[in-house]
C-alpha cells in the first residue's frame, strides 16, 4: 500500500533516498525538504509546496505535479519523464541535465529556470512561460511549444528538430556573448 501523506507538514524534512513511490502527497508542505535521490515514481504531488526543495537526482517519472509550487527547487539530474507538471510553478528552478522526456508542461511557469542540457524530447510545453529560461544545449526535438513564451530565453545549442513552434512568442535565437 502506498503512503498517504496528504497535506502533511514535511517542511525541511530529511527524506534523502526515501521510497515514496506512488505516495499521496497532495497539498503536502515539502518546502526546503531534502529529497535527493528519492523514489517518487508515480507519486501524487498535486498542489504540493516544494519551494526550495532539493530533488537532485530524484525519480519523479509518471509523478502528478499539477499545480505544484517548485520555485527555486533543485531538480538537477532529476528524472521527470512522463511527469504531469501542468500549470506547475518552476520559476528559478534548477533543471540542469533533468530528464523531462514526454513530460506535460502545458501552462507551466518556467521563467528564469535553468534547463541547460535538459532532455525535453516529446515534451508538451504548449502555453508554457519560458521567459529568460536557459535552454542552452537542451534537447527539444519533437517538443510541442505552440503558444509558449520564449522572450529572452537562451536557446544557443538547443536541439529543435521537429519541434512545433507555431504561435510561440519571442522565438529567436538568443546567444549572449561571454
Amino acid at each position: 500500500c502506498c503512503a498517504d501523506l496528504r497535506g502533511a507538514n514535511l517542511r525541511d524534512a530529511n527524506l534523502y533516498g526515501a521510497n515514496l513511490c506512488g505516495a499521496n502527497l497532495r497539498g503536502a508542505n515539502l518546502r526546503g525538504a531534502d529529497l535527493r535521490d528519492a523514489d517518487l515514481r508515480g507519486a501524487y504531488l498535486c498542489g504540493a509546496d516544494l519551494r526550495d526543495a532539493n530533488l537532485r537526482g530524484a525519480n519523479l517519472c509518471d509523478a502528478d505535479l499539477r499545480g505544484a509550487d517548485l520555485r527555486g527547487a533543485d531538480l538537477r539530474d532529476a528524472y521527470l519523464c512522463d511527469a504531469n507538471l501542468y500549470g506547475a510553478n518552476l520559476c528559478d528552478a534548477d533543471l540542469c541535465g533533468a530528464n523531462l522526456r514526454g513530460a506535460d508542461l502545458r501552462g507551466a511557469d518556467l521563467r528564469d529556470a535553468d534547463l541547460y542540457g535538459a532532455d525535453l524530447r516529446d515534451a508538451d510545453l504548449r502555453g508554457a512561460d519560458l521567459r529568460g529560461a536557459d535552454l542552452r544545449g537542451a534537447d527539444l526535438c519533437d517538443a510541442d511549444l505552440r503558444g509558449a513564451n520564449l522572450c529572452g530565453a537562451y536557446l544557443c545549442g538547443a536541439y529543435l528538430r521537429g519541434a512545433n513552434l507555431r504561435d510561440a512568442k519571442g522565438c529567436y535565437l538568443s546567444c549572449p556573448t561571454e
